[in-house]
């Protein structure tokens, strides 16, 4: 595999990373900052490092199936295997600057996982 065709199957594997997404927050699971690590062989294998926001995470099984699934689906991809790693810990500093966009989060500061949201909303002036 050259160069090349190694930048674009990354490329390719980002794209289709970009439409996996945590069910309980609503950015896809690359700019969230879960995929640590992407490698892959001449053969076309494929093996992807990706942690969760928690190892509590309801759905640790279904993310992990759904990006093994959707990667080696991939033309290009001969095989695809993904291992779920906890060290290092997952921190909202691995978010991509889109995604604390679409989170409308300060620097530092975490999205707010399940459960109920609360607003800081101020009643109209009268």
């Amino acid at each position: 595999m050259s160069t090349n065709d190694g930048e674009q199957l990354r490329k390719d594997i980002v794209r289709v990373l970009r439409t996996i997404h945590d069910p309980e927050i609503p950015v896809n699971i690359y700019d969230l900052g879960l995929i640590y690590d992407i490698e892959f062989a001449s053969n076309g294998a494929v093996q992807i490092l990706m942690t969760l926001t928690s190892p509590a995470c309801p759905v640790a099984g279904m993310l992990v199936a759904q990006v093994q699934d959707k990667v080696k689906s991939m033309d290009a991809v001969s095989d695809a295997n993904v291992e779920l790693v906890w060290d290092p810990p997952w921190t909202v500093d691995r978010m991509s600057d889109a995604a604390r966009l679409e989170l409308n989060l300060e620097p530092g500061e975490a999205p707010r996982i399940g459960g109920p949201q609360y607003f800081n909303i101020k009643p109209p002036p009268k």
